[in-house]
């Protein structure tokens, strides 16, 4: 390839990464196995568990990533942010996203600005850390209001945010995740109306309440994060995810990322994560 190829094709790539949020699929998914805190909210809240420990967890089982569901920082400072990314460096982890209590249906100016406001401070949060991508949710409709004006409003906080998050280089993902984004379809629509490159979905597969592998496939172009569950819903029944199934419709679409572990049944995390862990990446290697 001459200079003068060379450089049209990373012009093309350039346009590319302003396209709509859909991605081509391109070969072969390429995944990576992280660990989501959420699996030991129960841990983390009563303090018999750090964010530390979960770091040292994944370093442990020889996973790529943690998943820092941020509710229980007991603060935000850069020496408590500083020494938790440098632990995550010298164990060879990586930060990648975090996931904040940010609600984007809100009805009013002032109601929007708030949570816009939510969001400069931990995309701040996520710069210091080193990730790249913030986990946000699309909330519910507000009293008196439709789901279609909620969807609006939805839209609206997105674009500002993710105007926000995209100035330090930081992805936001909206996760299905209830309310206005208890499905596929909805969820995809606030990406798409937003129609900005640093807005995506965070592709949760354990929280469609039916029809979930047609649910995932019709969200994973548009996925940034993927948080992995033992569960999945189907004629409105919870059954046994069939990871191999799911690394397929990720892989036909083209995402490669992290496959985010969430654990949320009745078994001890502590010892049934690390099991899920194994089975996980002998999933990816066979994949």
């Amino acid at each position: 390839m001459d200079r003068r190829e060379y450089f049209k094709t990373l012009a093309v790539a350039a346009l590319a990464a302003n396209a709509p949020r859909a991605q081509a699929a391109a070969g072969k998914g390429r995944f990576r196995p992280a660990i989501c805190a959420y699996s030991f909210r129960n841990q983390l809240k009563a303090g018999t568990m750090t964010y530390a420990d979960v770091v040292r967890m994944a370093s442990e089982l020889g996973a790529d990533g943690v998943d820092l569901t941020t509710y229980w920082f007991a603060d935000t400072n850069d020496a408590t942010l500083y020494t938790l990314k440098k632990l995550a460096y010298r164990s060879s982890i990586a930060i990648y996203t975090i996931g904040v209590r940010v609600r984007l249906a809100q009805p009013t100016p002032e109601l929007q600005t708030a949570e816009l406001e939510t969001v400069r401070k931990w995309v701040d949060v996520a710069e210091k850390l080193g990730a790249g991508h913030i986990r946000v949710f699309g909330g519910s409709v507000p009293k008196g209001g439709s789901e279609e004006q909620a969807v609006a409003w939805a839209v609206e906080t997105l674009k500002r945010a993710a105007e926000i998050a995209g100035r330090k280089g930081i992805i936001l993902g909206v996760e299905d995740d209830g309310g206005i984004t208890t499905n596929a379809d909805r969820t995809i629509e606030i990406v798409k109306k937003a129609d900005s490159p640093w807005a995506a979905i965070n592709l949760d597969i354990g929280n469609f309440p039916d029809d979930g592998y047609h649910q995932i496939e019709m969200c994973a172009p548009y996925a940034t994060n993927v948080h992995f569950k033992t569960a999945v819903h189907v004629n409105k029944q919870k059954q046994p995810a069939d990871w191999p199934r799911i690394l397929k419709i990720l892989g036909a679409a083209g995402y490669k990322g992290y496959l985010s572990l969430e654990y949320e049944e009745e078994d001890d995390p502590v010892t049934i994560v690390p099991k899920l862990i194994e089975k996980m990446k002998e999933t990816i290697r066979t994949a």
